[in-house]
């Protein structure tokens, strides 16, 4: 292993922009985005042993038990890619499982150098993911920030646009509010630990992504 590998933990609620920064500031610095949505998916696509196990419990209506989805996320930093790090994005979601990645990265004489917390106010959140509206073709506007030639028809056919119900503002809030719940343990595991970088997420994306290079920079050089 790469002593000068870098981890990295990416936070934020749904609509931080997160994923979009984690794909970028892997690019940036030549890792590898390594995202627990995409990680379940390539498992349960593949029918991998992990895959079936984690459908067992889809099936059933219950969420995967941390062991299965630490497993997923091992074997994935275990490949041949990974070798220089890594940028996460989507776990941990638990103290629990920060530590059981911090175990399996001390094995490789490695560690989560930095975690950047991208704080966008919750008002803002729900314009963002609230005002998203689609077209039954498939294709996406926003109310604010793309909004269609005629309100709510669709640009190319005219259809009516539809509104997603996990893009309604009031199921947007729940989901805000879930996330803060269950991810305040989390983001107070990595401030403890001195890891935790607090960044703007309001500003624009080149701004965000500045300011966490940054971090990540001054975080391996120390």
């Amino acid at each position: 292993m790469n002593e000068k590998a870098t981890y990295i933990v990416m936070l934020g609620p749904p609509g931080a922009g997160k994923g979009t920064q984690a794909k970028v500031i892997a690019e940036k610095l030549g890792l590898v985005h390594v995202s627990s949505g995409d990680l379940f998916r390539e498992n349960l696509t593949n029918q991998t042993e992990l895959g079936q196990l984690a459908q067992t419990f889809m099936n059933k209506g219950e969420l995967v038990p941390d062991d299965v989805t630490i497993a997923m996320v091992k074997e994935r930093l275990s490949r041949a890619d990974c070798v220089d790090g890594a940028v996460l994005d989507g776990f941990p979601r638990t103290p629990a499982q920060a530590e059981a990645l911090q175990a399996f990265l001390s094995g490789k004489c490695a560690q989560v150098d930095v975690v950047p917390y991208v704080k966008v106010p919750a008002e803002v959140l729900v314009e963002r993911l609230g005002g998203r509206w689609m077209s039954h073709s498939g294709r996406v506007y926003h109310a604010v920030y793309n909004p269609p030639k005629v309100k709510w028809l669709d640009d190319v056919d005219g259809s009516p646009l539809y509104q997603r119900d996990d893009d309604k503002p009031e199921t947007v809030r729940r989901r805000i509010d879930v996330y803060l719940e269950q991810t305040s343990p989390l983001i107070e595991h990595y401030r403890l630990l001195g890891k935790l970088v607090e960044v703007d997420g309001t500003q624009p994306i080149e701004v965000v992504n500045e300011a966490i290079v940054k971090a990540v920079t001054e975080a391996h050089a120390s």
